[in-house]
């Protein structure tokens, strides 16, 4: 494909030349990797898997529960919001917690 070519991107509902598109892919590929930096109530960077204390008292809404201090939870899953991690705990479906309330293990 040469750079006169023009090629239909769907994303964008245009018809661009193959070296823009290519241009555009590279770009957006760039910035997902960047996007996000999930901290933890300290300034430690979170990544998927990690394992976490929470720093004080949770009450959990819906379950009827309240998760105390220094509960290890284990291997997170960041969400895509700078502030929210899922995570599973025994007996809690669905948890997620607020990064400001647990620090990095």
């Amino acid at each position: 494909m040469s750079d006169d070519d023009y090629v239909y991107d769907e994303a964008s509902g245009e018809w661009m030349t193959a070296s823009d598109l290519a241009a555009k892919t590279a770009a957006a590929a760039n910035s997902d990797d960047a996007a996000i930096e999930v901290r933890d109530a300290v300034g430690n960077i979170l990544q998927d898997g990690d394992q976490v204390t929470l720093i004080k008292d949770l009450e959990v809404k819906g379950a009827g529960q309240t998760l105390k201090q220094g509960t290890l939870i284990k291997s997170i899953r960041l969400t895509g919001d700078a502030q929210e991690i899922d995570c599973r705990y025994p007996g809690i479906k669905g948890l997620v917690l607020r990064a400001e309330f647990v620090k990095k293990r």
